[in-house]
C-alpha cells in the first residue's frame, strides 16, 4: 500500500481551519484530534491569510491544451486539496475587546468578516464566530453587540459562541462546544457538497462518461468525510462499473495512455472497494470483489511492447490485496460458505496466497521488461526527461519551458512506451521486489503449517537469488529445501534443487560441495522421471536421463583422479590436488549413502582372545556407471585390528606412506562397484584385547587425494534407501550366507582367557548386626602369575531396594542412613595395609593384590558391619595380569549374606506390689490408646527388661545396664530419678530363642511432665573367644510424671497359718492440701472370718493418712483370696480394687519351718549404687 499517496490510505479526515488569536491554536487543535471521530486544523495567525482557503485559480489547467482540459477522470490532487486546504468549517476568533472596545477596532472585525465571506461563499464553507472572553470579564459585551456580531457575519445565533481560555472548567466547556459545533456543521458541509455532486449524476447533466465516473468518486468521498460508509461504498461501485464501460469506447487519448489511465483510476476505485468491505468484516465480500476485479482487467494487456506495466499493475493488485488481509482488523478465517459461495478456495482467504501471486506476477513483467528493452533502441532520448505526471491520475504529459512560463504538451503513445521504458532502465531490477513478495509468502505459509506450499515459495526464492547471482543466499535456501524433497521422496524436485546447488558450488569455489551434491545427483534412481525433459525446465542440472547422470559421474571422476588438465575451466578455479586435499564423510543419515554404503558383519558373535574369526565387508553404489577404488581401510576401535585392502591395478596411485608401519596389508586384483550390485570381501582378524571388538569407519581413498569415510553398518540393523526402496530393482543381502545377513553386527565380543587362579570366598553363618563380620577372601595360583592384580569388593542390596553405588557412597557423611558398611580389608599381619588397599568406600573397596607366583596364596578378611539387618550380595572381582603387557583377566565370585538382628530387647513398667498410686491421665484414656506410660512422683517403679536370642547361634552375654543419653547440663542438674538394678550375674549363655530378664527400680525425685529413662545397654559376643566384644543399644520410651492425690497400700502378712487370726491393713493416704472424700466397702469371703467396717464413707484430712483395719481368721488351707476391698474418690470419680494377685495369700495347715542362710557378699558392691538418671 506504500504506492498509494496518503490522503488515498487513509480515511478522510474532517478539515477544519482557525483564523486569528494564534495563542489559542494548539489548544483547540488538541482538543479537535481527540474527538471521535478527529477533526484536523488549519490554522492562520491573522485574517490576512484567508487567501490560502481561496480557489485555486486554473493556471495548471491553462497549461494544458483546450482540448485537453476535460479528458481526465479524476484530477490527481482533489483529494489532497479537500484534506489540506479545502476547509468544512471556518472559525474567526475575535477577542472581546475588539468588539466593546474603540470603533475602529469594530470596524476592522467588519471588514475581516466581510473579506472572509467572500472567500467562503463560494465554497459553501460553513462559518463559527469564536469571541474570546477572559473569566473576570465575562459581562463586559452587550447583547446588542453580539446581535450586531451575528447579523454581520450572516450565521446563526447558536454559531456565535464564546471562548474562556483562563478557567480550566470554562476551558473544559468551552471546547467541547467548539468540537461539537464543528462536527455538526462539517457534516451539513459534506452532506450539501455531495448532494450537490449526486443532482448531478440523476439529471445526467454531464457530457462525457468521465464525468460519471468522477462525480461517483467525489460523492464517495464526501460520504466517507461523514462516516457513512455504505454511502460510499455504493457510489464507488456504480463509479467502478461506470468506469469499466469506457474500455473501448472513450477515444480521447492514444489507446495505451487511455488504458493505462482507466487501470489506474480503476486500482484506486478498488482499493477503496476493497479497504471498506474488509474493515466492515465482509471478507467473502472482499475475495468476490478481486475475484471479479482480476477477472474484468486480467487479460487487458494492451501492446506487447508496454505489457510488462500490465504486469507491474496486476502485480500491485495482489500485493495491496495481502496486505489489507493482513492489516484488516476482521478475523481472516475460512467462514462457513454456502453452496453458492463455495467457489472461494481455502487459499483465497490467506494473504501468503496473494503475495505469491504478486510475485508470480512481477516475475512475468521482468520477462516482459527484459523482452522489451532488448528490442528497443539503446540510445537514450533526452525528452524522456520532460514527460512528467498530468493533472489527472493515470496521464503524462511533456512539460516545456519557455521562459517566464511552462505548458504542458500531449504526448504519443510512441513517447509514453519509450518514456516507460527508459524508467525501467533506471529502476534497480525487480528482483529484489520478488524476493520479497515470496518471503512474505514463505512466512506466511510457514506460520500456518502449509510446509509444501512454503517450500515451493522458498524454492521460487531461491530461483531468484540465483539468477541475481547471490550464489550464497541461493545454496543457502536450495540447502534447506533438500532435507524436505528426500523426505519426502520428491525426485523430480531434488533433481533440479541439486543441479542449482551444484552450479552454486561451482560458482562459490566449494570443491567438496560439488563433489557432494554430484554423486547424490548421479546415484538418484532417475528412471521414473526421465521423460519430464521435454515437460519442463529442470535448471542448470539438466534433463534428468541416463545419459546425463553418466556425464555427472564421468566429470566427477575425472575430477578427483586429477585426470583433467583444463580444471579451472570446468570448475571454475577449484583444485583437487596435495595442497587441497579433499575428505567426505557418509553417516547413517547422510543422504550419500546412494552412492557408496558400506556393510560390516562379524562371522561369530562371540570369539576367543587370539583366536582368528571372519569377517565380511560388503560394499554398495547407486552410481550409473562402475566405481575403481584404489585403497580401502578398515578401523576398528581396537587399533591393532585395522587393516588396508588396496588394489593391484592401482598399487601406484595408492599412499601408504601415512600409514602404520605394522599395519597389516591386504591385495587384492581389482576394487570395482558395479551398479546396485554388493562386493564382499571376506578376511581374518584376530584380537589381543578383551572386551567389545567394533567396526566403526571403513576408508575408501579414490585417487592419490581424495577418500570417502563411511560409517560402517550391521546388515541386521541396516536401514533401506528412501529413494530407492520404491524403485524396481533387484535387492540382495549384503552377505551371502542368508543367517548372516538377517542377524550379523558389526561388533562381536572377545571373550577373556581363562583363569587359572582360585578365588574363595568364606564365610561362618549369618552376621549379626552391630558386630565386625569378618569374611576371609583367599587367592591361590594355579597355573598364572598375577600381576597387577586389583580385587573390587562391592555390597549390593538383593532385592534392589537401597541400593549402594560408590557414588551415593562417596556423598554420604553418616554411616546412619547406611544398612551395610565395608569397614576396611585386613591383609594379616605381615603385609602392609596402606600400600595394598588403595580405595575404601562405605560400599566399595578396591585392594591391591600382591605379585604371586604360581601356586602362592593370599589372602585377607573384609571387614562388614550391618546397621539394620539387611541380606546382601557380596561380589568379588579379581583382575589381573597373566605376565606384563598381557591383557588382563577377571575372575568373579558373589556370596549372599544374610544380617540378622542378635537380641531383641523389650521392657515393661510395673508399680509395686498391692500399692496403687491413683493417676489421673490413666482415668481419661482408654487401655489400647497406645499413649505414653506414666509414673507416680516419689514413687518406686518396677523396670523389667527382656532380652531375647533371635539368632540361630548361641550368645554370651556379659552384662545389662541402663546408661544415660546425653543431655544438656540444665536438664541434667534439674530433673533427675533414681534408677538401682540388683545383683549383677556372671556372663550368660543365651542359646537360639531363651529369654534373658533383668529387673529394676525407678524412682522419679522431681515432678517433671517428662522423664527420659535413658538406654539399655546389652554387652554380648559370639559364644567362643575369639570373637569380640559387641556392645546393643535400645532407648528406652519417655514416660509421663504424675503427681497422684492418693495413695492406697494393702498390708498383710506374707502368708498365714489355718485358724490363727491376723490382721489385713488398707491405708488411703491423702497427698494433697485438700479435703478428700472416701467410700470403701468390703465384701465377705468364704475361707475367712473376719471383723472391721464393711461399708461406710470417710473423710482424709490433707496430708494425712486413713487406716482401714480388718481381722481375718482362715477357714481353709491353701491359696486363697482375701476379702475384696473397693475403695472410690468421690472428688476424682475414680475407684479402687486390687488385683487378683495382690488379694492372694497361701494359708498353710500348720505353722512351717523356715531355715535361711546368709546369701554371699559380691566383691563388686559399686553395682548396688542407685544411677542419677536425667529425665
Amino acid at each position: 500500500m506504500e504506492h498509494y499517496p496518503e490522503e488515498l490510505r487513509t480515511p478522510p479526515v474532517t478539515l477544519a481551519c482557525i483564523i486569528g488569536h494564534q495563542d489559542l491554536h494548539a489548544t483547540i487543535s488538541t482538543h479537535l484530534h481527540s474527538e471521535q471521530p478527529p477533526i484536523n486544523t488549519l490554522a492562520l495567525p491573522d485574517f490576512s491569510k484567508i487567501s490560502v482557503i481561496d480557489r485555486t485559480p486554473k493556471d495548471k489547467e491553462d497549461q494544458l491544451p483546450s482540448a485537453y482540459t476535460s479528458t481526465g477522470i479524476i484530477k490527481r490532487d482533489w483529494l489532497l486539496k479537500h484534506r489540506t486546504r479545502v476547509p468544512a468549517v471556518v472559525a474567526a476568533l475575535f477577542d472581546v475587546d475588539q468588539l466593546s472596545g474603540d470603533p475602529v477596532q469594530w470596524q476592522q472585525v467588519c471588514t475581516d468578516l466581510e473579506n472572509l465571506k467572500a472567500v467562503i461563499r463560494g465554497r459553501n464553507i460553513k462559518l463559527v464566530v469564536v469571541v474570546v472572553v477572559r473569566f473576570n470579564s465575562k459581562e463586559s459585551i452587550t447583547e446588542e453587540r453580539m446581535v450586531a456580531l451575528r447579523k454581520r457575519a450572516e450565521v446563526d445565533a447558536k454559531y456565535v459562541v464564546t471562548f474562556i481560555p483562563d478557567d480550566a472548567s470554562e476551558l473544559n466547556l468551552s471546547l467541547n462546544r467548539l468540537g461539537n459545533i464543528f462536527g455538526e456543521l462539517a457534516v451539513t458541509f459534506y452532506r450539501d457538497e455531495g448532494r450537490k455532486v449526486k443532482t448531478r449524476l440523476e439529471k445526467k447533466s454531464y457530457g462525457s462518461i468521465e464525468f460519471n465516473v468522477r462525480y461517483c468518486f467525489k460523492v464517495a468521498i464526501y460520504a466517507e468525510f461523514r462516516r457513512d460508509w455504505a454511502e460510499a461504498l455504493r457510489m464507488y461501485e456504480d463509479g467502478y462499473h461506470a468506469l469499466r464501460e469506457m474500455i473501448g469506447t472513450s477515444t480521447r487519448l492514444p489507446a495505451i495512455q487511455r488504458l493505462v489511465e482507466i487501470k489506474m483510476v480503476a486500482e484506486q476505485f478498488h482499493f477503496k472497494i476493497s479497504t471498506l468491505l474488509l474493515h466492515g468484516g465482509k471478507v467473502l465480500e472482499a475475495i468476490k470483489w478481486f475475484r471479479q476485479h482480476n477477472a474484468s482487467y486480467k487479460n487487458l494487456t494492451g501492446p506487447t511492447q508496454v505489457n510488462f506495466l500490465h504486469w507491474e499493475w496486476l502485480s500491485r493488485q495482489f500485493l495491496v490485496f495481502a496486505e489489507l488481509l493482513e492489516t484488516t482488523s476482521a478475523t481472516i478465517s475460512s467462514p462457513a460458505l454456502t453452496v453458492a459461495d463455495r467457489t472461494s478456495s481455502d487459499w483465497e482467504f490467506r494473504p501468503a496466497y496473494y503475495y505469491q501471486l504478486a510475485a508470480q506476477f512481477l516475475k512475468e513483467k521482468k520477462k516482459c521488461v527484459e523482452s522489451a528493452v532488448s528490442t528497443a533502441p539503446t540510445e537514450t532520448d533526452e525528452s524522456c526527461d520532460s514527460i512528467v505526471p498530468s493533472l489527472y491520475v493515470g496521464q503524462f504529459a511533456r512539460l516545456l519551458d519557455l521562459g517566464e512560463t511552462s505548458v504542458m504538451q500531449l504526448i504519443t503513445d510512441d513517447d509514453y512506451v519509450l518514456f516507460a521504458l527508459t524508467a525501467e532502465r533506471k529502476k534497480l531490477g525487480d528482483s529484489t521486489e520478488i524476493i520479497a513478495l515470496l518471503k512474505n509468502a514463505y512466512e506466511a505459509y510457514n506460520n500456518s503449517k502449509s510446509q509444501r506450499t512454503a517450500s515451493f515459495c522458498m524454492l521460487l526464492m531461491a530461483k531468484e537469488y540465483f539468477l541475481t547471482s547471490d550464489y550464497t543466499n541461493s545454496k543457502l535456501h536450495f540447502d534447506k529445501l533438500t532435507s524436505l524433497y528426500r523426505q519426502e521422496g520428491w525426485v523430480t524436485l531434488l533433481w533440479e534443487v541439486l543441479g542449482y546447488l551444484r552450479e552454486c558450488s561451482r560458482k562459490l569455489g566449494s570443491a567438496q560441495d560439488f563433489i557432494s551434491y554430484s554423486l547424490e545427483m548421479a546415484a538418484l534412481p532417475i528412471s521414473s522421471i526421465s521423460g519430464l525433459q521435454e515437460l519442463k525446465d529442470c535448471g542448470p542440472g539438466g534433463s534428468p536421463s541416463l545419459k546425463q547422470v553418466e556425464n555427472i559421474h564421468k566429470e566427477v571422476f575425472a575430477i578427483v583422479r586429477e585426470e583433467i588438465c583444463n580444471e579451472e575451466e570446468i570448475m571454475g578455479g577449484m583444485k583437487v590436488n596435495g595442497d587441497h586435499p579433499l575428505h567426505l564423510e557418509i553417516d547413517l543419515v547422510s543422504p550419500l549413502r546412494v552412492a557408496l554404503l558400506t556393510s560390516v558383519a562379524f562371522h561369530e558373535q562371540i570369539v576367543k582372545p587370539h583366536a582368528p574369526t571372519l569377517i565380511t565387508l560388503s560394499l554398495l553404489s547407486q552410481l550409473p556407471s562402475p566405481v575403481e577404488i584404489d585403497q580401502l581401510e578398515i578401523q576398528f576401535n581396537q587399533t591393532e585390528c585395522n587393516f588396508i585392502i588396496v588394489n593391484a591395478q592401482r598399487r601406484e596411485s595408492s599412499s601408504l606412506s601415512n600409514i602404520h608401519p605394522d599395519r597389516r596389508v591386504e591385495t587384492v586384483p581389482v576394487i570395482q562397484l558395479s551398479t546396485n550390485k554388493w562386493l564382499r570381501l571376506t578376511y581374518d582378524i584376530k584380537s589381543v584385547n578383551s572386551g567389545k571388538l567394533e567396526c566403526t569407519y571403513v576408508i575408501a581413498r579414490i585417487g592419490p587425494h581424495f577418500s570417502i569415510c563411511c560409517g560402517a553398518e550391521s546388515p541386521a540393523n541396516m536401514n533401506d534407501l528412501p529413494l530407492w526402496k520404491f524403485e524396481e530393482r533387484f535387492e540382495a543381502s549384503p552377505t551371502k550366507d542368508p543367517a548372516i545377513a538377517f542377524s550379523g553386527m558389526k561388533v562381536t565380543q572377545v571373550e577373556e582367557p581363562d583363569p587359572q587362579v582360585d578365588l574363595k570366598l568364606g564365610a561362618a553363618g549369618p552376621a549379626l548386626v552391630g558386630e565386625n563380620f569378618l569374611l576371609p577372601v583367599t587367592l591361590t595360583s594355579k597355573g598364572h602369575s598375577v600381576e597387577s592384580g586389583e580385587l573390587k569388593i562391592n555390597l549390593v542390596d538383593t532385592r534392589g531396594v537401597g541400593l549402594l553405588s560408590p557414588r551415593e557412597a562417596e556423598h554420604s557423611s553418616s554411616s546412619d542412613n547406611l544398612h551395610v558398611e565395608l569397614l576396611g580389608v585386613s591383609c594379616g599381619p605381615t603385609q602392609d595395609n596402606n600400600d595394598n588397599i588403595r580405595k575404601i568406600q562405605q560400599s566399595f573397596g578396591l585392594v591391591s593384590v600382591p605379585f604371586l607366583n604360581v601356586g602362592d596364596s593370599w589372602s585377607c578378611n573384609l571387614e562388614i558391619q550391618w546397621h539394620h539387618p539387611k541380606p546382601i550380595m557380596l561380589y568379588v572381582s579379581l583382575g589381573y595380569s597373566p605376565s606384563s603387557g598381557a591383557p588382563k583377566v577377571h575372575i568373579h565370585k558373589s556370596l549372599q549374606i544374610e544380617g540378622k538382628t542378635p537380641v531383641v530387647i523389650s521392657h515393661r513398667l510395673m508399680l509395686p506390689f498391692r500399692r496403687d498410686p491413683l493417676l489421673l491421665s490413666r482415668l481419661k484414656r482408654s487401655p489400647e490408646s497406645g499413649q505414653t506410660a506414666s509414673l507416680p512422683v516419689n514413687e518406686t517403679s518396677i523396670l523389667v527388661v527382656n532380652a531375647t536370642n533371635c539368632t540361630e547361634v548361641p550368645l554370651r552375654l556379659l552384662s545389662m545396664s541402663i546408661s544415660e543419653d546425653d543431655v544438656t547440663s540444665i536438664n541434667k542438674s534439674k530433673t533427675t530419678c533414681m534408677i538401682q538394678s540388683g545383683i549383677d550375674n556372671d556372663p550368660t549363655l543365651l542359646v537360639p530363642g531363651e529369654e534373658f530378664k533383668k529387673v529394676f527400680t525407678v524412682k522419679p525425685e522431681l515432678n517433671v511432665s517428662k522423664l527420659h529413662l535413658g538406654s539399655v545397654c546389652l554387652r554380648w559376643r559370639r559364644d567362643h573367644e575369639s570373637s569380640k566384644e559387641v556392645v546393643t543399644k535400645q532407648s528406652l520410651p519417655d514416660v509421663n510424671l504424675e503427681f497422684p492425690p492418693l495413695i492406697i497400700t494393702l498390708e498383710c502378712p506374707p502368708h498365714g497359718v489355718l485358724g490363727e487370726p491376723f490382721t489385713y491393713f488398707a491405708r488411703i493416704r491423702n497427698q494433697t492440701k485438700l479435703l478428700q472424700e472416701v467410700k470403701f466397702s468390703l465384701s465377705d469371703s468364704q475361707s475367712f472370718v473376719l471383723s472391721g467396717p464393711h461399708n461406710d464413707t470417710t473423710f482424709v484430712l490433707p496430708l494425712s493418712e486413713y487406716i482401714l483395719s480388718y481381722k481375718l481368721v482362715p477357714l481353709s488351707s491353701g491359696s486363697l483370696q482375701l476379702p475384696r476391698v473397693t475403695i472410690t474418690s468421690v472428688r476424682y470419680s475414680a475407684g479402687f480394687q486390687p488385683t487378683t494377685a495382690a488379694s492372694t495369700i497361701f494359708i498353710f495347715p500348720s505353722k512351717p519351718q523356715f531355715q535361711l542362710s546368709e546369701p554371699e557378699k559380691k566383691s563388686n558392691s559399686a553395682d548396688q549404687v542407685p544411677q542419677q538418671i536425667p529425665a
